[in-house]
């Protein structure tokens, strides 16, 4: 499945077919004035994307298993979907990060990924809280509403999910109804024993039943496992981090790749559920 480095000749105008994206595995802080200062850093990588992608939680880190994240929920209008929202304005590139928003209840804010393109804001609230594997995430942390995130970066059409959404593939599956030919998952998917065969199989599975590209993004090793990866509609794994800190990868996403394979792999016409 061809997805090819960002070619740099053809950077003035890319087709509205193809979407440029570029993949920073990078740990947060648990001081989100330091987070606030990264972006500024991955804003001055060279090359051009069209759409900046940074892991679930990247305005402060979760912290230790329950710790009250509530005086770090921030509103759309707070620092840092501010940063984001100003930052698509300045270079011309798509952001989408993940943060904790403000809740209707106080002590839990809301797990939220913001994506900023031309300066508008799409919010996606993640819905499946991680009450699992010894981790409960909805103490510290509200759900979201039952309403998926669907959304157009350069008339390339899009879906939302956070980290552990990734094992629930209703939502994957409504998004794609919804018209989304790639799947973003912002991630900080806690490392441990299979953990990083879950994390590439849940990706490729995706990818695989939905016929569309998949593009995981994680905070890194050791606490969480990063492996950052881009999956083709046919499966096929295009680019790959290990766990390490501090790795870009660039990747070239083709809408003409998800028509290719609906050609042959025709599951998504023969379902009769």
């Amino acid at each position: 499945m061809a997805a090819q480095p960002p070619d740099q000749s053809q950077s003035q105008s890319p087709p509205q077919t193809q979407l440029r994206v570029r993949l920073v595995q990078r740990s947060s802080s648990l001081d989100p004035a330091e987070n606030l200062a990264v972006l500024e850093d991955v804003a001055a990588l060279p090359g051009d994307t069209d759409l900046v992608v940074l892991p679930e939680a990247f305005a402060r880190d979760f912290g230790a298993p329950g710790s009250n994240l509530a005086p770090f929920a921030e509103s759309l209008e707070g620092p840092f979907a501010e940063k984001l929202r100003r930052l698509s304005g300045t270079t011309g590139t798509a952001w989408l990060a993940g943060m904790f928003e403000a809740a209707p209840d106080p002590a839990r804010p809301l797990n939220t990924l913001v994506l900023a393109a031309d300066e508008q804001l799409t919010a996606y609230r993640k819905i499946h809280l991680y009450d699992s594997f010894g981790y409960k995430e909805s103490d510290t942390i509200s759900p979201g509403r039952l309403e998926p995130a669907a959304a157009e970066v350069r008339g390339f059409p899009i879906g939302l999910m956070t980290c552990y959404d990734l094992r629930f593939p209703e939502l994957a599956r409504t998004l794609v109804e919804q018209g989304a030919e790639a799947l973003f998952v912002p991630a900080a998917w806690v490392a441990g024993e299979r953990k990083v065969e879950h994390w590439r199989t849940l990706l490729r599975a995706r990818a695989i039943e939905n016929t569309v590209w998949v593009v995981g993004v994680g905070q890194p090793g050791p606490r969480y496992t990063g492996h950052s990866v881009v999956v083709a509609p046919d499966g096929d794994v295009v680019v790959e981090a290990d766990d390490a800190d501090d790795v870009v990868l660039d990747a070239v996403l083709d809408r003409a790749a998800v028509s290719d394979v609906r050609r042959t792999n025709t599951s998504l016409v023969n379902r009769r559920m």
